[in-house]
């Protein structure tokens, strides 16, 4: 099968819609379940590559958590602390390093992945798709499942979850193009592998990045090629942990990826982890509330009493010096930006969420800034020489 018929484009009036391959080939995916649309394609695909090219650069399975065609979340499969079990409700239950990694991929930002469409490295396994199953999700890809991984997929949203298998030997054309209002855009495909070497050129006074900073500058140099710009990428611990896309300023894209960093980082904070939800409270609503109470607006919620819908007692806030103290803690965080920093300011805001080590192109005129910023806080950049746009 060369073509498949879609329901709508983008929008619902967008109509006729498919998919198809203009060489008469077949297709390279099959459709095991559900009726995937136009933008859970271009998440499946672009989150196929970003999985596939992490697992070829760590050796680790990998997946990722696409909404609106850049990734909520991307990680590796490494084994989760018991408190990163907590934060991501996996307490309890059975992980594979597939599940590792898509319960790290999930959780990095829950608001932000809620419905979101998954690629897997690796063939999902039962393991995987249980921690699936739970999450409000519209679809999957992956190169293969399990027969018992496929039916929980395909039982979930009342049989309509999208579940697509990928052929993993499926190598595209070397030339790609697109079509902006009726006129023809044609450009090599970005095939640049991303791997160690590009880390080799580091420009600070600190020339020390050790082997798991590394792992996570890849992760998030490899995450960003598939994010829309401009974007920035912090990780830490073998996954992304704040994602800033498609912000037309490079400082708003550190602020917005530090801002989700943050939260991340203060989900795991000891009254977080203690407070006491009502017992009918779903996923979601909890995820909700925690962001409302780490964040600004909870002292509205108790003004309003509004606690009494979430909360068995009222907890009390966090105080700012409680949420700086806790912030300090943070430490050791990798960061990759799409294209250089133009000042030094993003790598001040980049310092407040505890980064230590930064990969970036280089090439701005006020280079010698922006080092001079990392060298004050003894951090460690590499120069790759590449940008990483993606549009």
């Amino acid at each position: 099968m060369n073509e498949l018929e879609l329901k709508y484009g983008c929008n619902p009036n967008q109509k006729p819609s498919r998919i198809f391959m203009e060489d008469g080939k077949d297709l390279p995916i099959t459709v095991l379940n559900g009726k995937p649309g136009y933008i859970n394609f271009l998440d499946a695909f672009n989150g196929w590559q970003l999985v596939k090219e992490l697992k070829q650069a760590t050796g680790l399975p990998a997946a990722t958590s696409f909404k609106h065609v850049s990734p909520a979340g991307a990680a590796v499969g490494r084994e989760l602390t018991d408190v990163e079990k907590k934060i991501y409700w996996v307490e309890g239950e059975e992980l594979s390093p597939l599940a590792n990694a898509y319960a790290r991929a999930r959780g990095a930002d829950r608001m932000s992945s809620f419905g979101d469409f998954i690629a897997l490295s690796d063939v999902c396994d039962v393991a995987t798709a249980k921690l699936v199953k739970r999450e409000v999700s519209d679809g999957i890809i992956a190169p293969g499942y399990e027969p018992e991984a496929l039916e929980i997929l395909k039982a979930k949203k009342k049989g309509g979850y999208n579940v697509i298998q990928i052929d993993p030997s499926y190598v595209p054309a070397p030339v790609e193009t697109k079509q902006v209002y009726g006129i023809t855009f044609e450009q090599g495909r970005n095939e640049l592998k991303i791997d160690t070497e590009l880390l080799a050129n580091v420009v600070t006074e600190n020339k020390e990045i050790p082997e798991n900073a590394k792992i996570d500058l890849m992760i998030s140099l490899i995450t960003l090629k598939y994010t829309q710009s401009n974007s920035v990428c912090y990780a830490f611990g073998g996954q992304a942990i704040g994602i800033g896309a498609g912000q037309q300023s490079r400082i708003h894209c550190t602020r917005l990826a530090g801002s989700k960093a943050d939260n991340w980082w203060m989900r795991q904070n000891p009254k977080v982890l203690a407070l006491p939800f009502i017992d009918t409270i779903g996923r979601a609503d909890r995820d909700n509330a925690i962001d409302l109470y780490i964040g600004e607006e909870y002292e509205d919620v108790l003004a309003e009493g509004r606690w009494q819908n979430t909360f068995k007692v009222k907890p009390e806030p966090l105080t700012a010096e409680e949420k700086k103290e806790w912030r300090s803690k943070l430490q050791g965080v990798s960061l990759g930006s799409d294209a250089f920093f133009p000042f030094g300011d993003n790598v001040e805001r980049a310092h407040k969420s505890g980064v230590a080590y930064i990969a970036q192109p280089g090439g701005s005129i006020r280079d010698d800034q922006v080092i001079e910023t990392c060298n004050k806080y003894g951090i460690a950049m590499a120069f790759t020489g590449i940008r990483l746009f993606h549009h």
